[in-house]
């Protein structure tokens, strides 16, 4: 009896925290979203807008994880492998990770130095990231050329609906 009430318990807390997809796939970003601030590895705040405006013209990849998530750690050498097999288009890391000091050492750690980096100091709760229905990581979303949305939620660098939309992007 206590092994049912376990493994049931075990089965709502497993639900109620698992991850869902958004009921509505966004193509663009509300006003608030752009203006969210980040920092990079050297401490200068940067908005959402301006890593866009830096990569417009280009495909870009985003990619959020954290170097405490077990998930994106595992999720790594699949990452890697998406961007080896698409150097020509753009990748950006946005870590979650609690403090600047994780942000630094977990891009030591699992060699992230050469990426372009960006931290949320503010947190996970932030109006980026609320905005974009970030709801578990690792999270990977397609932008195209002109800065829309062409894939809003993949939680996997497998994902082949990621691979395929980058491909239509480039055509």
């Amino acid at each position: 009896m206590k092994k049912l009430i376990l493994l049931l318990m075990m089965g709502i807390f497993g639900i109620s925290y698992s991850q869902k997809v958004p009921a509505v796939l966004k193509t663009g970003f509300s006003k608030e979203a752009l203006q969210q601030k980040l920092e990079d590895e050297n401490g200068k705040t940067v908005t959402i807008q301006q890593i866009l405006n830096q990569h417009k013209g280009k495909v870009l990849v985003i990619d959020f994880w954290a170097g405490w998530c077990r998930d994106c750690l595992n999720a790594l050498p699949k990452a890697k492998e998406l961007e080896e097999n698409n150097k020509n288009i753009d990748f950006v890391f946005l870590s979650l990770d609690r403090s600047k000091e994780g942000f630094e050492k977990s891009l030591e750690r699992f060699d992230m130095k050469d990426k372009e980096n960006y931290w949320f100091s503010t947190g996970w709760k932030n109006d980026f990231n609320n905005y974009v229905d970030l709801n578990w990581i690792p999270r990977y979303m397609v932008i195209d050329q002109k800065s829309s949305i062409s894939k809003y939620y993949a939680i996997s660098p497998e994902d082949p609906e990621l691979q395929q939309t980058i491909d239509k992007l480039l055509k």
